[in-house]
């Protein structure tokens, strides 16, 4: 109960706050829109680097293997979710990418950066700048390939890239990515030697530190233009996978198969128990396809995240 209180509560309060303030009409969409463009381009971004650059990784901690435990989870609960659109909802081919999408990828950039500070302390921003990252460079590879492969596999004529203008557009979305450059500047500062202090150490802590409160009004904000409406058992589904199943996989592999300092492992589980992330609307609103599913399962798991991450903070504090 004191968790809920102390973290949880506070993390969707400010959620709920953004909600209100675009509800009501205080600020234009637009706005909210742009404030969004700014959290993502500027705040996260610099908070990333100067952890990146500057945090002690615990001893025993590998960064390889919180990526690893992430995506064995990750990759599981993309593949069931696919199949559950595909079989059971008896959806074509690319509303199964856009299910898959919304079964593993979670909102670990809005959400998951400033609860895991609120519930652990900024040393668990190492591991979760690396899961956040790795979730972007996948979903873009990965997302784009395969909706590109089911365009194919439902015969939708017209509409697909080249193979050689999908690979540049791929790539060009990774390397100009600000959470995957501030990750890589991040690691080059941290291996030249520099030391980051001054009136620069100054300038990146204090734009870091609004990177968790505008990410949440951020989020809360966005919630306003997703409508729910039809998908409804597809969107459960899909809930009942990024919520239960994912992070139930990785607490397995962090604790059967690969150890992780208790902080790391923690994060990695919390990472997994975050509800689907928008990233994955935008994928499905530049293919065209399996937009309804997507809004669906982001308000719905956002709304239960609320009890769901309760019980996975109760889990890990017994557990790890």
């Amino acid at each position: 109960m004191e968790q809920i209180v102390t973290i949880v509560l506070p993390v969707f309060g400010i959620i709920g706050v953004g909600y209100v303030i675009a509800w009501s009409g205080l600020i234009s969409r637009e706005t909210g829109d742009a404030i969004a463009d700014f959290v993502y381009l500027i705040p996260i971004p610099i908070l990333l680097f100067r952890t990146i650059a500057t945090a002690e990784i615990p001893d025993g901690a590998a960064p390889t293997f919180v990526t690893i435990t992430h995506f064995i989870g990750f990759f599981i609960a993309w593949t069931i979710g696919t199949l559950v659109i595909r079989r059971v909802f008896g959806r074509d081919a690319r509303a199964g990418v856009v299910g898959g999408m919304a079964a593993a990828y979670g909102n670990a950039f809005q959400l998951g950066i400033p609860l895991t500070i609120a519930a652990f302390g900024e040393v668990a921003l190492i591991p979760m700048s690396l899961i956040v990252s790795a979730q972007v460079t996948v979903l873009l590879v990965l997302g784009t390939l395969l909706i590109e492969r089911a365009v194919v596999a439902d015969k939708v004529g017209g509409a697909t890239q080249q193979p050689r203008e999908m690979v540049l557009s791929v790539a060009k979305s990774i390397v100009t990515n600000p959470l995957i450059i501030s990750v890589f500047a991040g690691l080059v500062w941290r291996y030249s030697g520099l030391a980051l202090t001054g009136p620069v150490a100054r300038i990146v802590d204090q734009i870091g530190s609004i990177a968790g409160p505008l990410a949440l009004l951020a989020l809360g904000m966005g919630l306003r233009k997703y409508g729910v409406g039809g998908n409804a058992s597809a969107a459960v589904a899909l809930t009942a996978l990024k919520l239960i199943l994912m992070p139930a996989i990785v607490l397995a592999v962090v604790i059967f198969v690969m150890p992780l300092p208790p902080v790391w492992a923690k994060v990695a589980v919390i990472a997994a128990a975050c509800p689907c992330g928008s990233n994955v609307y935008v994928v499905a609103s530049r293919f065209r396809t399996g937009e309804a599913l997507a809004s669906n399962t982001i308000v719905l798991s956002i709304a239960i995240s609320i009890v769901s991450i309760s019980f996975w903070l109760g889990v890990v504090d017994r557990l790890l």
